[in-house]
């Protein structure tokens, strides 16, 4: 059947939503029986749900502190609590996951799903200083597969796993744009959502990170506190004129970094002796992510994805991003 240019306009494909993308990469997994397919619609669901809190937040006083702190000894953001209640409630009721691990709970969650395959660890919402000043802020969740029987209670040792062990990870930016990002071993995929039909559609296939870049992502406030290797780094990033982004928000800066070629990193400094950013809830979900993509993530002296994990809420420090200019790093601080 004909149609003129107007009416073509209207009847053009939207693209692959991210239901359709799941189903057809199902058949990647021989052990998949749609669990994993359903969990992580699950968390889909979650942040579409976490994107209409954030873009009403001004006119339903939800901005500002909760009053509390959570197990790190941060202060909570009403909006902390509001997400983390939504993607635990989303996980337990989608009836896939056995174990929840989240930053803003000191201990494990057990759902009661005791049938079910997988783990979930997650930052809830990371930059949530930001939410106040309208910045882009974010959600990390990284999959496993249990090491305890199926039909058991889940213990500790389903939740201390090396990241290379994840079966899925991803994060969602609520920025300018809501955007869902995940890979589960065989590339990285972002979807953009559509809020007039209410789904996320494939709008970047197969990332790929540049093997160098212009950007360097740290807190510059903390510079005196630094090893001599990341001084004299910085110091050959600005004689190079490079452009120093850094958001405050992980999520942002880490998404902004892979697309355009950059490394973001936070060591151990006399402040954080261990690192500043938690190896379950952030790094290992955002390491597996980048390797994918063709960069690197190390804490300086091994991969990432090879840290074995002694404590839920375990703090390593990060370098992460664009191939060489990780390389870079590790050498000077060797």
């Amino acid at each position: 059947m004909a149609h003129n240019q107007t009416v073509e306009k209207f009847v053009s494909s939207i693209g692959i939503t991210l239901d359709r993308f799941i189903a057809q990469k199902q058949a990647d997994f021989s052990y998949a029986k749609g669990e994993l397919s359903q969990l992580l619609r699950d968390i889909a669901l979650a942040a579409k749900i976490i994107n209409k809190e954030i873009m009403r937040s001004g006119l339903i006083d939800i901005e500002g502190s909760a009053g509390d702190t959570n197990v790190q000894g941060e202060e909570q953001q009403k909006l902390d609590v509001v997400a983390n209640v939504r993607y635990i409630r989303a996980l337990t009721k989608g009836g896939e996951v056995c174990a929840i691990v989240s930053e803003e709970e000191e201990d494990m969650i057990d759902t009661g799903n005791h049938n079910a395959k997988y783990i979930v660890s997650m930052d809830p919402l990371d930059g949530s200083s930001n939410i106040d000043v309208n910045m882009p802020i974010g959600t990390i969740f990284s999959v496993y597969r249990r090491k305890t029987p199926v039909g058991t209670p889940p213990t500790l040792e389903d939740a201390l796993q090396k990241g290379n062990e994840q079966v899925a990870a991803g994060y969602v930016l609520y920025g300018s744009s809501n955007i869902l990002v995940y890979t589960t071993g065989k590339g990285v995929n972002g979807f953009t959502y559509d809020h007039s039909i209410g789904e996320f559609i494939l709008s970047h296939v197969n990332i790929q990170t540049p093997k160098d870049g212009s950007i360097f992502s740290y807190n510059e406030g903390n510079v005196n506190d630094l090893a001599d290797g990341f001084k004299t780094y910085i110091a050959d990033c600005r004689s190079k004129k490079m452009s120093a982004r850094y958001v405050g928000s992980l999520v942002a800066d880490f998404h902004r970094n892979m697309l355009k070629g950059g490394v973001f990193f936070y060591p151990a400094t006399g402040k954080s002796p261990n690192g500043k950013l938690r190896l379950l809830h952030e790094c290992n979900a955002l390491a597996f992510i980048i390797e994918q993509a063709g960069g690197k993530s190390t804490d300086g002296k091994q991969r990432t994805l090879e840290t074995q994990p002694t404590s839920l809420h375990q703090r390593v420090p990060l370098i992460i991003g664009s191939a060489n200019m990780v390389d870079k790093i590790v050498d000077l601080i060797k």
